[in-house]
């Protein structure tokens, strides 16, 4: 019988520890940083907010729940309409962050699945107002100035729920095939063009050097005769001369010429 009793106080002192382990352990709760933590009890959000570090919570009374204030990514693709009425599909990709001090009232008025329920929908509106101002090559030449609208219009609303835009990058445009066929043709012809006005830049460049060269020419062979006088004839001639006379024959005479040289 003193046996059994002391088996039952053992099992007594276990069972005892153990609901106090398990109160403790329901007593605390770590934020994590980069975290800040809503109290709720009973379902209903407390306005005293849990941060970063040990929290202390009612057991089984209060719970928290944990929302990440850090800067995160959410990946969208849909479908818009430019304003020349073409087809796009986008890809997309947002960065976004909770106003720490907002994320109460986030909570209370979207709770914990906010990407679905705002963030995405509100994509998707601003993507669809800002791509129908543009023609569809506009938003191909304009992509970062299509961004910032974007930016800019998603700002607007997402800031009453307390979500901040960080950056906004359209990473892909797709247009339908026969839009891009066109797209391409055009870049094609546009091509060829460049390259006729260079070829015929080119002819005009070599056309101009020649008639410089010729006017060099002239100009140079103007010089020469200019300086071909008389006496610079004559020196020419004595340069080259090998210090013999000719002598001319007329009829059954021979004169010296060296007579008319003197």
């Amino acid at each position: 019988m003193k046996k059994i009793l002391q088996n039952k106080k053992i099992i007594y002192i276990f069972v005892g520890v153990l609901i106090i382990l398990v109160l403790i352990g329901a007593s605390f709760t770590t934020i994590e940083s980069g975290e800040v933590g809503i109290r709720v009890r009973f379902g209903r959000v407390v306005k005293k907010q849990a941060h970063e570090g040990v929290n202390f919570k009612i057991p089984f009374i209060e719970q928290i729940e944990k929302m990440n204030v850090r800067v995160q990514k959410v990946e969208v693709k849909t479908d818009s309409s430019s304003k020349d009425l073409q087809e796009v599909d986008m890809s997309l990709a947002v960065n976004y962050r909770i106003n720490s001090k907002k994320a109460i009232d986030l909570y209370k008025n979207v709770g914990m699945d906010y990407e679905k329920v705002v963030l995405e929908p509100a994509i998707e509106e601003s993507i669809k107002a800002v791509t129908s101002k543009y023609t569809a090559e506009e938003l191909i030449t304009n992509r970062s100035e299509v961004s910032i609208k974007c930016m800019e219009e998603l700002t607007k609303k997402v800031s009453k729920y307390g979500l901040s835009i960080n950056d906004f990058n359209i990473t892909n445009f797709a247009f339908s095939e026969e839009f891009e066929k066109a797209i391409e043709e055009k870049q094609v012809a546009e091509q060829k063009v460049l390259t006729a006005k260079r070829e015929l830049e080119k002819e005009k460049i070599e056309a101009e050097k020649k008639i410089v060269a010729a006017e060099a020419e002239k100009k140079a062979n103007s010089l020469k005769q200019q300086t071909l006088t008389d006496n610079i004839i004559k020196e020419k001639f004595i340069e080259k001369w090998n210090g013999e006379l000719p002598k001319a024959v007329t009829g059954t005479s021979i004169f010296d010429i060296s007579k008319i040289m003197q």
